[in-house]
Protein backbone atom coordinates (compact mmCIF):
# COMPACT_ATOMS: atom_id res chain seq x y z
CA UNK A 1 0.00 0.00 0.00
CA UNK A 2 2.28 2.59 0.71
CA UNK A 3 4.24 1.57 -2.31
CA UNK A 4 1.40 2.08 -4.53
CA UNK A 5 0.53 5.67 -2.79
CA UNK A 6 4.16 6.40 -3.13
CA UNK A 7 4.28 6.56 -6.88
CA UNK A 8 1.14 8.39 -6.83
CA UNK A 9 1.45 12.33 -7.73
CA UNK A 10 0.32 14.61 -4.58
CA UNK A 11 -3.03 15.36 -6.10
CA UNK A 12 -4.34 12.10 -6.86
CA UNK A 13 -3.28 10.44 -3.43
CA UNK A 14 -4.85 13.20 -1.57
CA UNK A 15 -7.65 12.61 -2.97
CA UNK A 16 -8.01 8.72 -3.22
CA UNK A 17 -7.38 9.04 0.90
CA UNK A 18 -9.88 11.59 1.56
CA UNK A 19 -12.57 9.65 -0.57
CA UNK A 20 -11.53 6.55 1.66
CA UNK A 21 -11.67 8.18 4.64
CA UNK A 22 -15.12 9.54 3.73
CA UNK A 23 -16.36 6.31 2.85
CA UNK A 24 -15.22 4.74 5.90
CA UNK A 25 -16.46 7.74 8.02
CA UNK A 26 -19.84 6.98 6.44
CA UNK A 27 -19.89 3.36 7.26
CA UNK A 28 -19.52 4.22 10.39
CA UNK A 29 -21.77 7.44 10.57
CA UNK A 30 -24.78 6.36 8.08
CA UNK A 31 -26.18 9.67 8.26
CA UNK A 32 -23.03 11.48 6.49
CA UNK A 33 -24.14 11.03 2.81
CA UNK A 34 -27.30 13.35 4.22
CA UNK A 35 -25.35 15.77 5.93
CA UNK A 36 -22.97 15.86 3.53
CA UNK A 37 -24.24 14.51 0.10
CA UNK A 38 -25.73 17.85 -1.67
CA UNK A 39 -29.34 18.46 -2.13
CA UNK A 40 -31.64 20.69 -4.57
CA UNK A 41 -30.83 23.90 -3.44
CA UNK A 42 -34.49 24.36 -2.34
CA UNK A 43 -34.60 21.87 0.30
CA UNK A 44 -34.78 22.49 3.94
CA UNK A 45 -31.73 19.64 3.57
CA UNK A 46 -29.20 21.69 1.94
CA UNK A 47 -26.67 23.24 3.37
CA UNK A 48 -23.77 25.54 1.75
CA UNK A 49 -21.21 23.19 2.11
CA UNK A 50 -22.33 20.46 0.52
CA UNK A 51 -21.54 21.09 -3.23
CA UNK A 52 -18.35 20.57 -2.26
CA UNK A 53 -17.94 18.08 0.43
CA UNK A 54 -20.70 15.72 -2.35
CA UNK A 55 -17.72 14.90 -4.17
CA UNK A 56 -16.01 13.15 -1.58
CA UNK A 57 -19.33 11.15 -0.32
CA UNK A 58 -20.28 7.93 -1.87
CA UNK A 59 -23.04 5.34 -1.38
CA UNK A 60 -22.49 3.44 1.89
CA UNK A 61 -24.62 0.50 1.06
CA UNK A 62 -22.07 -0.83 -1.26
CA UNK A 63 -18.64 -0.38 -2.66
CA UNK A 64 -19.49 -0.93 -6.15
CA UNK A 65 -19.81 2.73 -6.69
CA UNK A 66 -16.46 3.88 -5.11
CA UNK A 67 -14.59 1.39 -6.26
CA UNK A 68 -15.16 2.41 -10.03
CA UNK A 69 -14.40 6.19 -9.59
CA UNK A 70 -11.00 5.39 -6.92
CA UNK A 71 -10.20 2.87 -9.58
CA UNK A 72 -10.66 5.58 -12.52
CA UNK A 73 -8.66 8.15 -10.29
CA UNK A 74 -5.43 6.01 -9.47
CA UNK A 75 -5.63 4.44 -13.16
CA UNK A 76 -6.12 7.92 -15.22
CA UNK A 77 -5.26 10.62 -12.76
CA UNK A 78 -1.27 10.86 -12.40
CA UNK A 79 -0.84 10.97 -15.99
CA UNK A 80 -3.24 13.38 -16.35
CA UNK A 81 -1.75 15.13 -12.79
CA UNK A 82 1.48 15.12 -14.40
CA UNK A 83 0.93 16.73 -17.43
CA UNK A 84 -1.40 19.39 -16.09
CA UNK A 85 0.92 19.69 -13.33
CA UNK A 86 -0.45 19.36 -9.77
CA UNK A 87 -2.13 22.84 -9.29
CA UNK A 88 -4.13 23.13 -12.49
CA UNK A 89 -5.20 19.28 -11.84
CA UNK A 90 -7.03 19.89 -8.42
CA UNK A 91 -8.75 22.82 -10.38
CA UNK A 92 -9.94 20.94 -13.24
CA UNK A 93 -10.83 18.21 -10.79
CA UNK A 94 -13.16 20.32 -8.34
CA UNK A 95 -14.31 22.60 -11.41
CA UNK A 96 -15.32 19.46 -12.99
CA UNK A 97 -17.21 17.93 -10.03
CA UNK A 98 -19.07 21.93 -9.47
CA UNK A 99 -20.03 21.35 -13.35
CA UNK A 100 -21.74 17.87 -12.54
CA UNK A 101 -23.39 19.58 -10.04
CA UNK A 102 -24.61 22.28 -12.21
CA UNK A 103 -26.08 20.38 -15.12
CA UNK A 104 -28.35 18.31 -12.40
CA UNK A 105 -29.28 21.50 -11.03
CA UNK A 106 -30.48 22.79 -14.66
CA UNK A 107 -31.88 19.41 -15.51
CA UNK A 108 -34.03 18.81 -11.24
CA UNK A 109 -35.19 22.63 -11.97
CA UNK A 110 -37.08 21.63 -15.19
CA UNK A 111 -38.51 18.55 -14.10
CA UNK A 112 -39.69 20.82 -10.75
CA UNK A 113 -40.87 23.67 -13.23
CA UNK A 114 -43.09 21.08 -15.64
CA UNK A 115 -44.95 20.12 -12.61
CA UNK A 116 -45.22 22.94 -10.32
CA UNK A 117 -44.88 26.03 -12.87
CA UNK A 118 -41.58 26.76 -10.63
CA UNK A 119 -38.25 25.85 -9.89
CA UNK A 120 -39.55 26.10 -6.09
CA UNK A 121 -41.55 23.78 -4.90
CA UNK A 122 -42.38 24.50 -1.41
CA UNK A 123 -45.98 25.28 -1.85
CA UNK A 124 -46.31 21.47 -3.32
CA UNK A 125 -43.98 19.33 -0.81
CA UNK A 126 -43.54 19.53 2.96
CA UNK A 127 -41.37 18.09 5.52
CA UNK A 128 -41.96 16.54 8.63
CA UNK A 129 -37.98 16.69 9.99
CA UNK A 130 -38.58 14.55 12.93
CA UNK A 131 -39.56 11.50 11.33
CA UNK A 132 -37.76 12.52 7.58
CA UNK A 133 -41.19 12.20 5.86
CA UNK A 134 -41.93 14.35 2.91
CA UNK A 135 -45.70 14.89 1.90
CA UNK A 136 -48.08 16.24 -0.88
CA UNK A 137 -49.45 19.89 0.18
CA UNK A 138 -51.41 20.06 -2.90
CA UNK A 139 -53.13 17.90 -4.83
CA UNK A 140 -50.76 16.10 -7.39
CA UNK A 141 -50.31 12.80 -9.11
CA UNK A 142 -48.38 9.76 -7.36
CA UNK A 143 -45.60 9.59 -10.01
CA UNK A 144 -45.13 13.76 -9.91
CA UNK A 145 -45.18 13.97 -5.93
CA UNK A 146 -42.38 10.73 -6.47
CA UNK A 147 -40.36 12.72 -8.73
CA UNK A 148 -40.43 16.21 -6.21
CA UNK A 149 -39.65 13.81 -3.32
CA UNK A 150 -36.45 11.99 -4.87
CA UNK A 151 -34.89 15.66 -6.03
CA UNK A 152 -35.85 17.17 -2.67
CA UNK A 153 -35.56 14.63 -0.50
CA UNK A 154 -32.06 12.53 -2.10
CA UNK A 155 -29.02 13.61 -1.65
CA UNK A 156 -26.32 13.58 -4.54
CA UNK A 157 -22.99 11.65 -3.54
CA UNK A 158 -20.08 10.78 -5.43
CA UNK A 159 -16.92 11.58 -7.55
CA UNK A 160 -18.65 10.61 -10.64
CA UNK A 161 -18.73 14.15 -11.99
CA UNK A 162 -15.01 15.07 -11.23
CA UNK A 163 -13.95 11.52 -12.65
CA UNK A 164 -16.07 11.94 -15.68
CA UNK A 165 -13.96 15.08 -16.36
CA UNK A 166 -11.02 13.26 -15.56
CA UNK A 167 -11.39 10.87 -18.64
CA UNK A 168 -12.30 13.31 -21.14
CA UNK A 169 -9.18 14.68 -20.24
CA UNK A 170 -7.62 11.89 -20.91
CA UNK A 171 -9.03 10.98 -24.22
CA UNK A 172 -8.26 14.34 -25.24
CA UNK A 173 -4.54 14.11 -24.55
CA UNK A 174 -3.85 10.67 -24.94
CA UNK A 175 -6.84 9.85 -27.75
CA UNK A 176 -4.29 7.05 -29.23
CA UNK A 177 -3.44 5.05 -26.27
CA UNK A 178 -5.29 1.92 -26.02
CA UNK A 179 -6.88 0.57 -23.12
CA UNK A 180 -7.53 -2.80 -22.42
CA UNK A 181 -10.89 -3.44 -20.73
CA UNK A 182 -12.24 -7.19 -18.46
CA UNK A 183 -15.51 -6.21 -20.44
CA UNK A 184 -14.14 -5.82 -24.09
CA UNK A 185 -11.89 -8.62 -25.60
CA UNK A 186 -9.81 -6.18 -28.08
CA UNK A 187 -7.53 -3.11 -27.07
CA UNK A 188 -9.50 -0.04 -27.81
CA UNK A 189 -8.14 3.19 -28.36
CA UNK A 190 -9.24 6.14 -25.79
CA UNK A 191 -10.49 8.78 -28.35
CA UNK A 192 -13.49 6.06 -29.33
CA UNK A 193 -13.72 4.52 -25.71
CA UNK A 194 -14.53 7.78 -23.77
CA UNK A 195 -16.83 9.27 -26.14
CA UNK A 196 -19.23 6.06 -26.32
CA UNK A 197 -19.00 6.28 -22.75
CA UNK A 198 -20.13 9.68 -22.29
CA UNK A 199 -22.76 9.36 -25.37
CA UNK A 200 -24.07 6.41 -22.89
CA UNK A 201 -24.32 8.15 -20.22
CA UNK A 202 -26.78 10.89 -22.12
CA UNK A 203 -29.07 8.16 -23.34
CA UNK A 204 -29.44 6.81 -19.95
CA UNK A 205 -29.97 10.22 -18.45
CA UNK A 206 -32.75 10.62 -20.80
CA UNK A 207 -34.08 7.16 -20.17
CA UNK A 208 -33.08 6.40 -17.24
CA UNK A 209 -37.21 5.40 -15.42
CA UNK A 210 -36.57 5.87 -12.23
CA UNK A 211 -32.63 5.20 -12.06
CA UNK A 212 -30.93 6.47 -8.86
CA UNK A 213 -27.82 7.07 -10.77
CA UNK A 214 -27.33 11.25 -11.52
CA UNK A 215 -25.99 9.71 -15.01
CA UNK A 216 -26.48 13.94 -16.45
CA UNK A 217 -24.29 14.56 -13.64
CA UNK A 218 -21.33 12.34 -15.27
CA UNK A 219 -22.32 14.30 -18.81
CA UNK A 220 -21.68 17.78 -16.41
CA UNK A 221 -18.58 16.67 -15.69
CA UNK A 222 -17.42 15.68 -19.07
CA UNK A 223 -18.73 18.57 -20.17
CA UNK A 224 -17.07 21.54 -17.80
CA UNK A 225 -13.60 19.20 -18.45
CA UNK A 226 -14.28 19.95 -22.15
CA UNK A 227 -14.59 23.80 -22.11
CA UNK A 228 -11.81 24.31 -19.23
CA UNK A 229 -9.55 22.26 -21.42
CA UNK A 230 -10.59 24.80 -24.38
CA UNK A 231 -9.74 27.87 -22.11
CA UNK A 232 -6.93 26.84 -20.68
CA UNK A 233 -5.39 25.83 -24.91
CA UNK A 234 -4.56 22.47 -23.37
CA UNK A 235 -3.91 20.79 -26.11
CA UNK A 236 -2.58 16.78 -27.37
CA UNK A 237 0.66 17.71 -28.31
CA UNK A 238 3.44 14.72 -28.19
CA UNK A 239 1.76 12.97 -24.85
CA UNK A 240 0.94 9.86 -26.90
Amino acid sequence: MNNLLGNLPPVVKNLLIINAVCFIGSLIFTQAPRLFGVFYPDSPFFHIWQPITYMFMHDNQGFAHIFFNMFSLVMFGPIVERVLGSKKFLNYYLICGLGALVLQYGVQAIEVYQITGTVQASDYVNFDMLNDRIYSTKQISQENFNTLASIYGTPLVGASGAIYGLLLAFAVLFPNMELMLIFIPVPIKAKYFIPILIVIEVYLGFSRGGSSIAHLAHVGGALFGFILLKMWGVRRGNYY
